[in-house]
């Protein structure tokens, strides 16, 4: 049987991009031996497979979001995407179709006014995007946009936020986001449905900045366990040093440790060959986590 990273080869030979799904309904423990993971996520990522992630989809947003923090960490550019995928019988479960969405900027149209496909998914692949059920962010640094990438010599400099948030239903929180940490809450006022901010951010590592806007709780018309939104990130690097971070790098590692130990134990293997490709993959991930986690911008 195929892995999702041989699954990426064959559709990237076809000019697909390929991209994880509804990821995590609860952050995954790998200490947690209750708790069966199964998911290839860090191996696709460590072996280039993974052109982006749904941020926002059928799972929990924000456990989502804190795995994709900790590959962030780590120095991979995963651009944040969305996808409903509802069954249209079973709306009510989850919401209905096109309730999440990813939008992609994409600065040249076709006469008529219509949007190049391929222009379309080399935006996404360049994570100028935005993935939300509701709330809609504007975020740029120092006037880069989302996706952008910004050179600061050592030992670093201070840095202009502006986001924006436009929403249909209140919001209750406000976010700019660096290295998994909040770093800035903006203020919301009124029925916090909209703000417009400027942010000095200090900034003295290198690192990636997202604007993310979410509400406590559900809250009608979105049909969705809550409100939640998130830019891609705008990556800044200082004095040419690389996004590191031991630990994040070691939770990975303890993830794939759990993948090879269930890999092990299958009995059901086509062939002994098989078997020894799925292994070998996921020992060259481990490596590339192992050559990640050594000292870098957070320790």
């Amino acid at each position: 049987m195929p892995t999702n990273g041989d699954v990426a080869d064959l559709a990237r030979a076809q000019g697909a991009i390929t991209g994880y799904v509804h990821p995590f309904d609860s952050y995954p423990d790998p200490a947690d031996t209750a708790q069966a993971l199964t998911d290839g996520l860090p191996v696709d990522v460590a072996l280039g497979k993974v052109d982006y992630m749904e941020i926002v989809g059928f799972s929990d947003h924000r456990a989502t979001a804190r795995v994709w923090y900790q590959l962030l960490n780590c120095g991979f550019r995963i651009p944040a995407a969305a996808g409903t995928d509802a069954m249209a019988n079973y709306a009510s479960l989850r919401g209905p179709v096109g309730l999440n969405r990813v939008y992609v900027h994409v600065p040249g149209k076709r006469s008529g006014g219509g949007i190049d496909h391929a222009a379309w998914l080399e935006g996404l692949r360049a994570g100028r995007t935005v993935a939300t059920n509701g709330p809609l962010l504007t975020f740029t640094l120092d006037a880069h946009p989302i996706g952008d990438d910004i050179r600061l010599p050592a030992p670093g400099g201070t840095l202009r936020a502006r986001v924006t948030l436009r929403s249909i239903v209140p919001v209750s929180h406000l976010e700019i986001v660096a290295n998994g940490r909040v770093v800035d809450s903006i203020p919301l006022a009124g029925p916090r449905t909209s703000a417009v901010a400027d942010v000095r951010l200090p900034v003295t590592q290198s690192g990636w900045y997202t604007v993310r806007a979410w509400s406590d709780s559900a809250t009608p018309p979105v049909l969705d366990i809550y409100p939640f939104a998130t830019t891609s990130p705008i990556y800044v690097t200082v004095g040419d040093r690389p996004v590191r971070s031991r630990e994040d790098a070691a939770y990975f590692i303890a993830w794939i440790d759990r993948l090879e130990s269930g890999a092990l134990a299958f009995k059901s293997w086509n062939s002994i060959a098989e078997r020894d490709h799925v292994l070998q993959q996921i020992a060259n991930a481990r490596d590339v986590f192992r050559d990640r986690g050594v000292r870098g911008t957070r320790d």
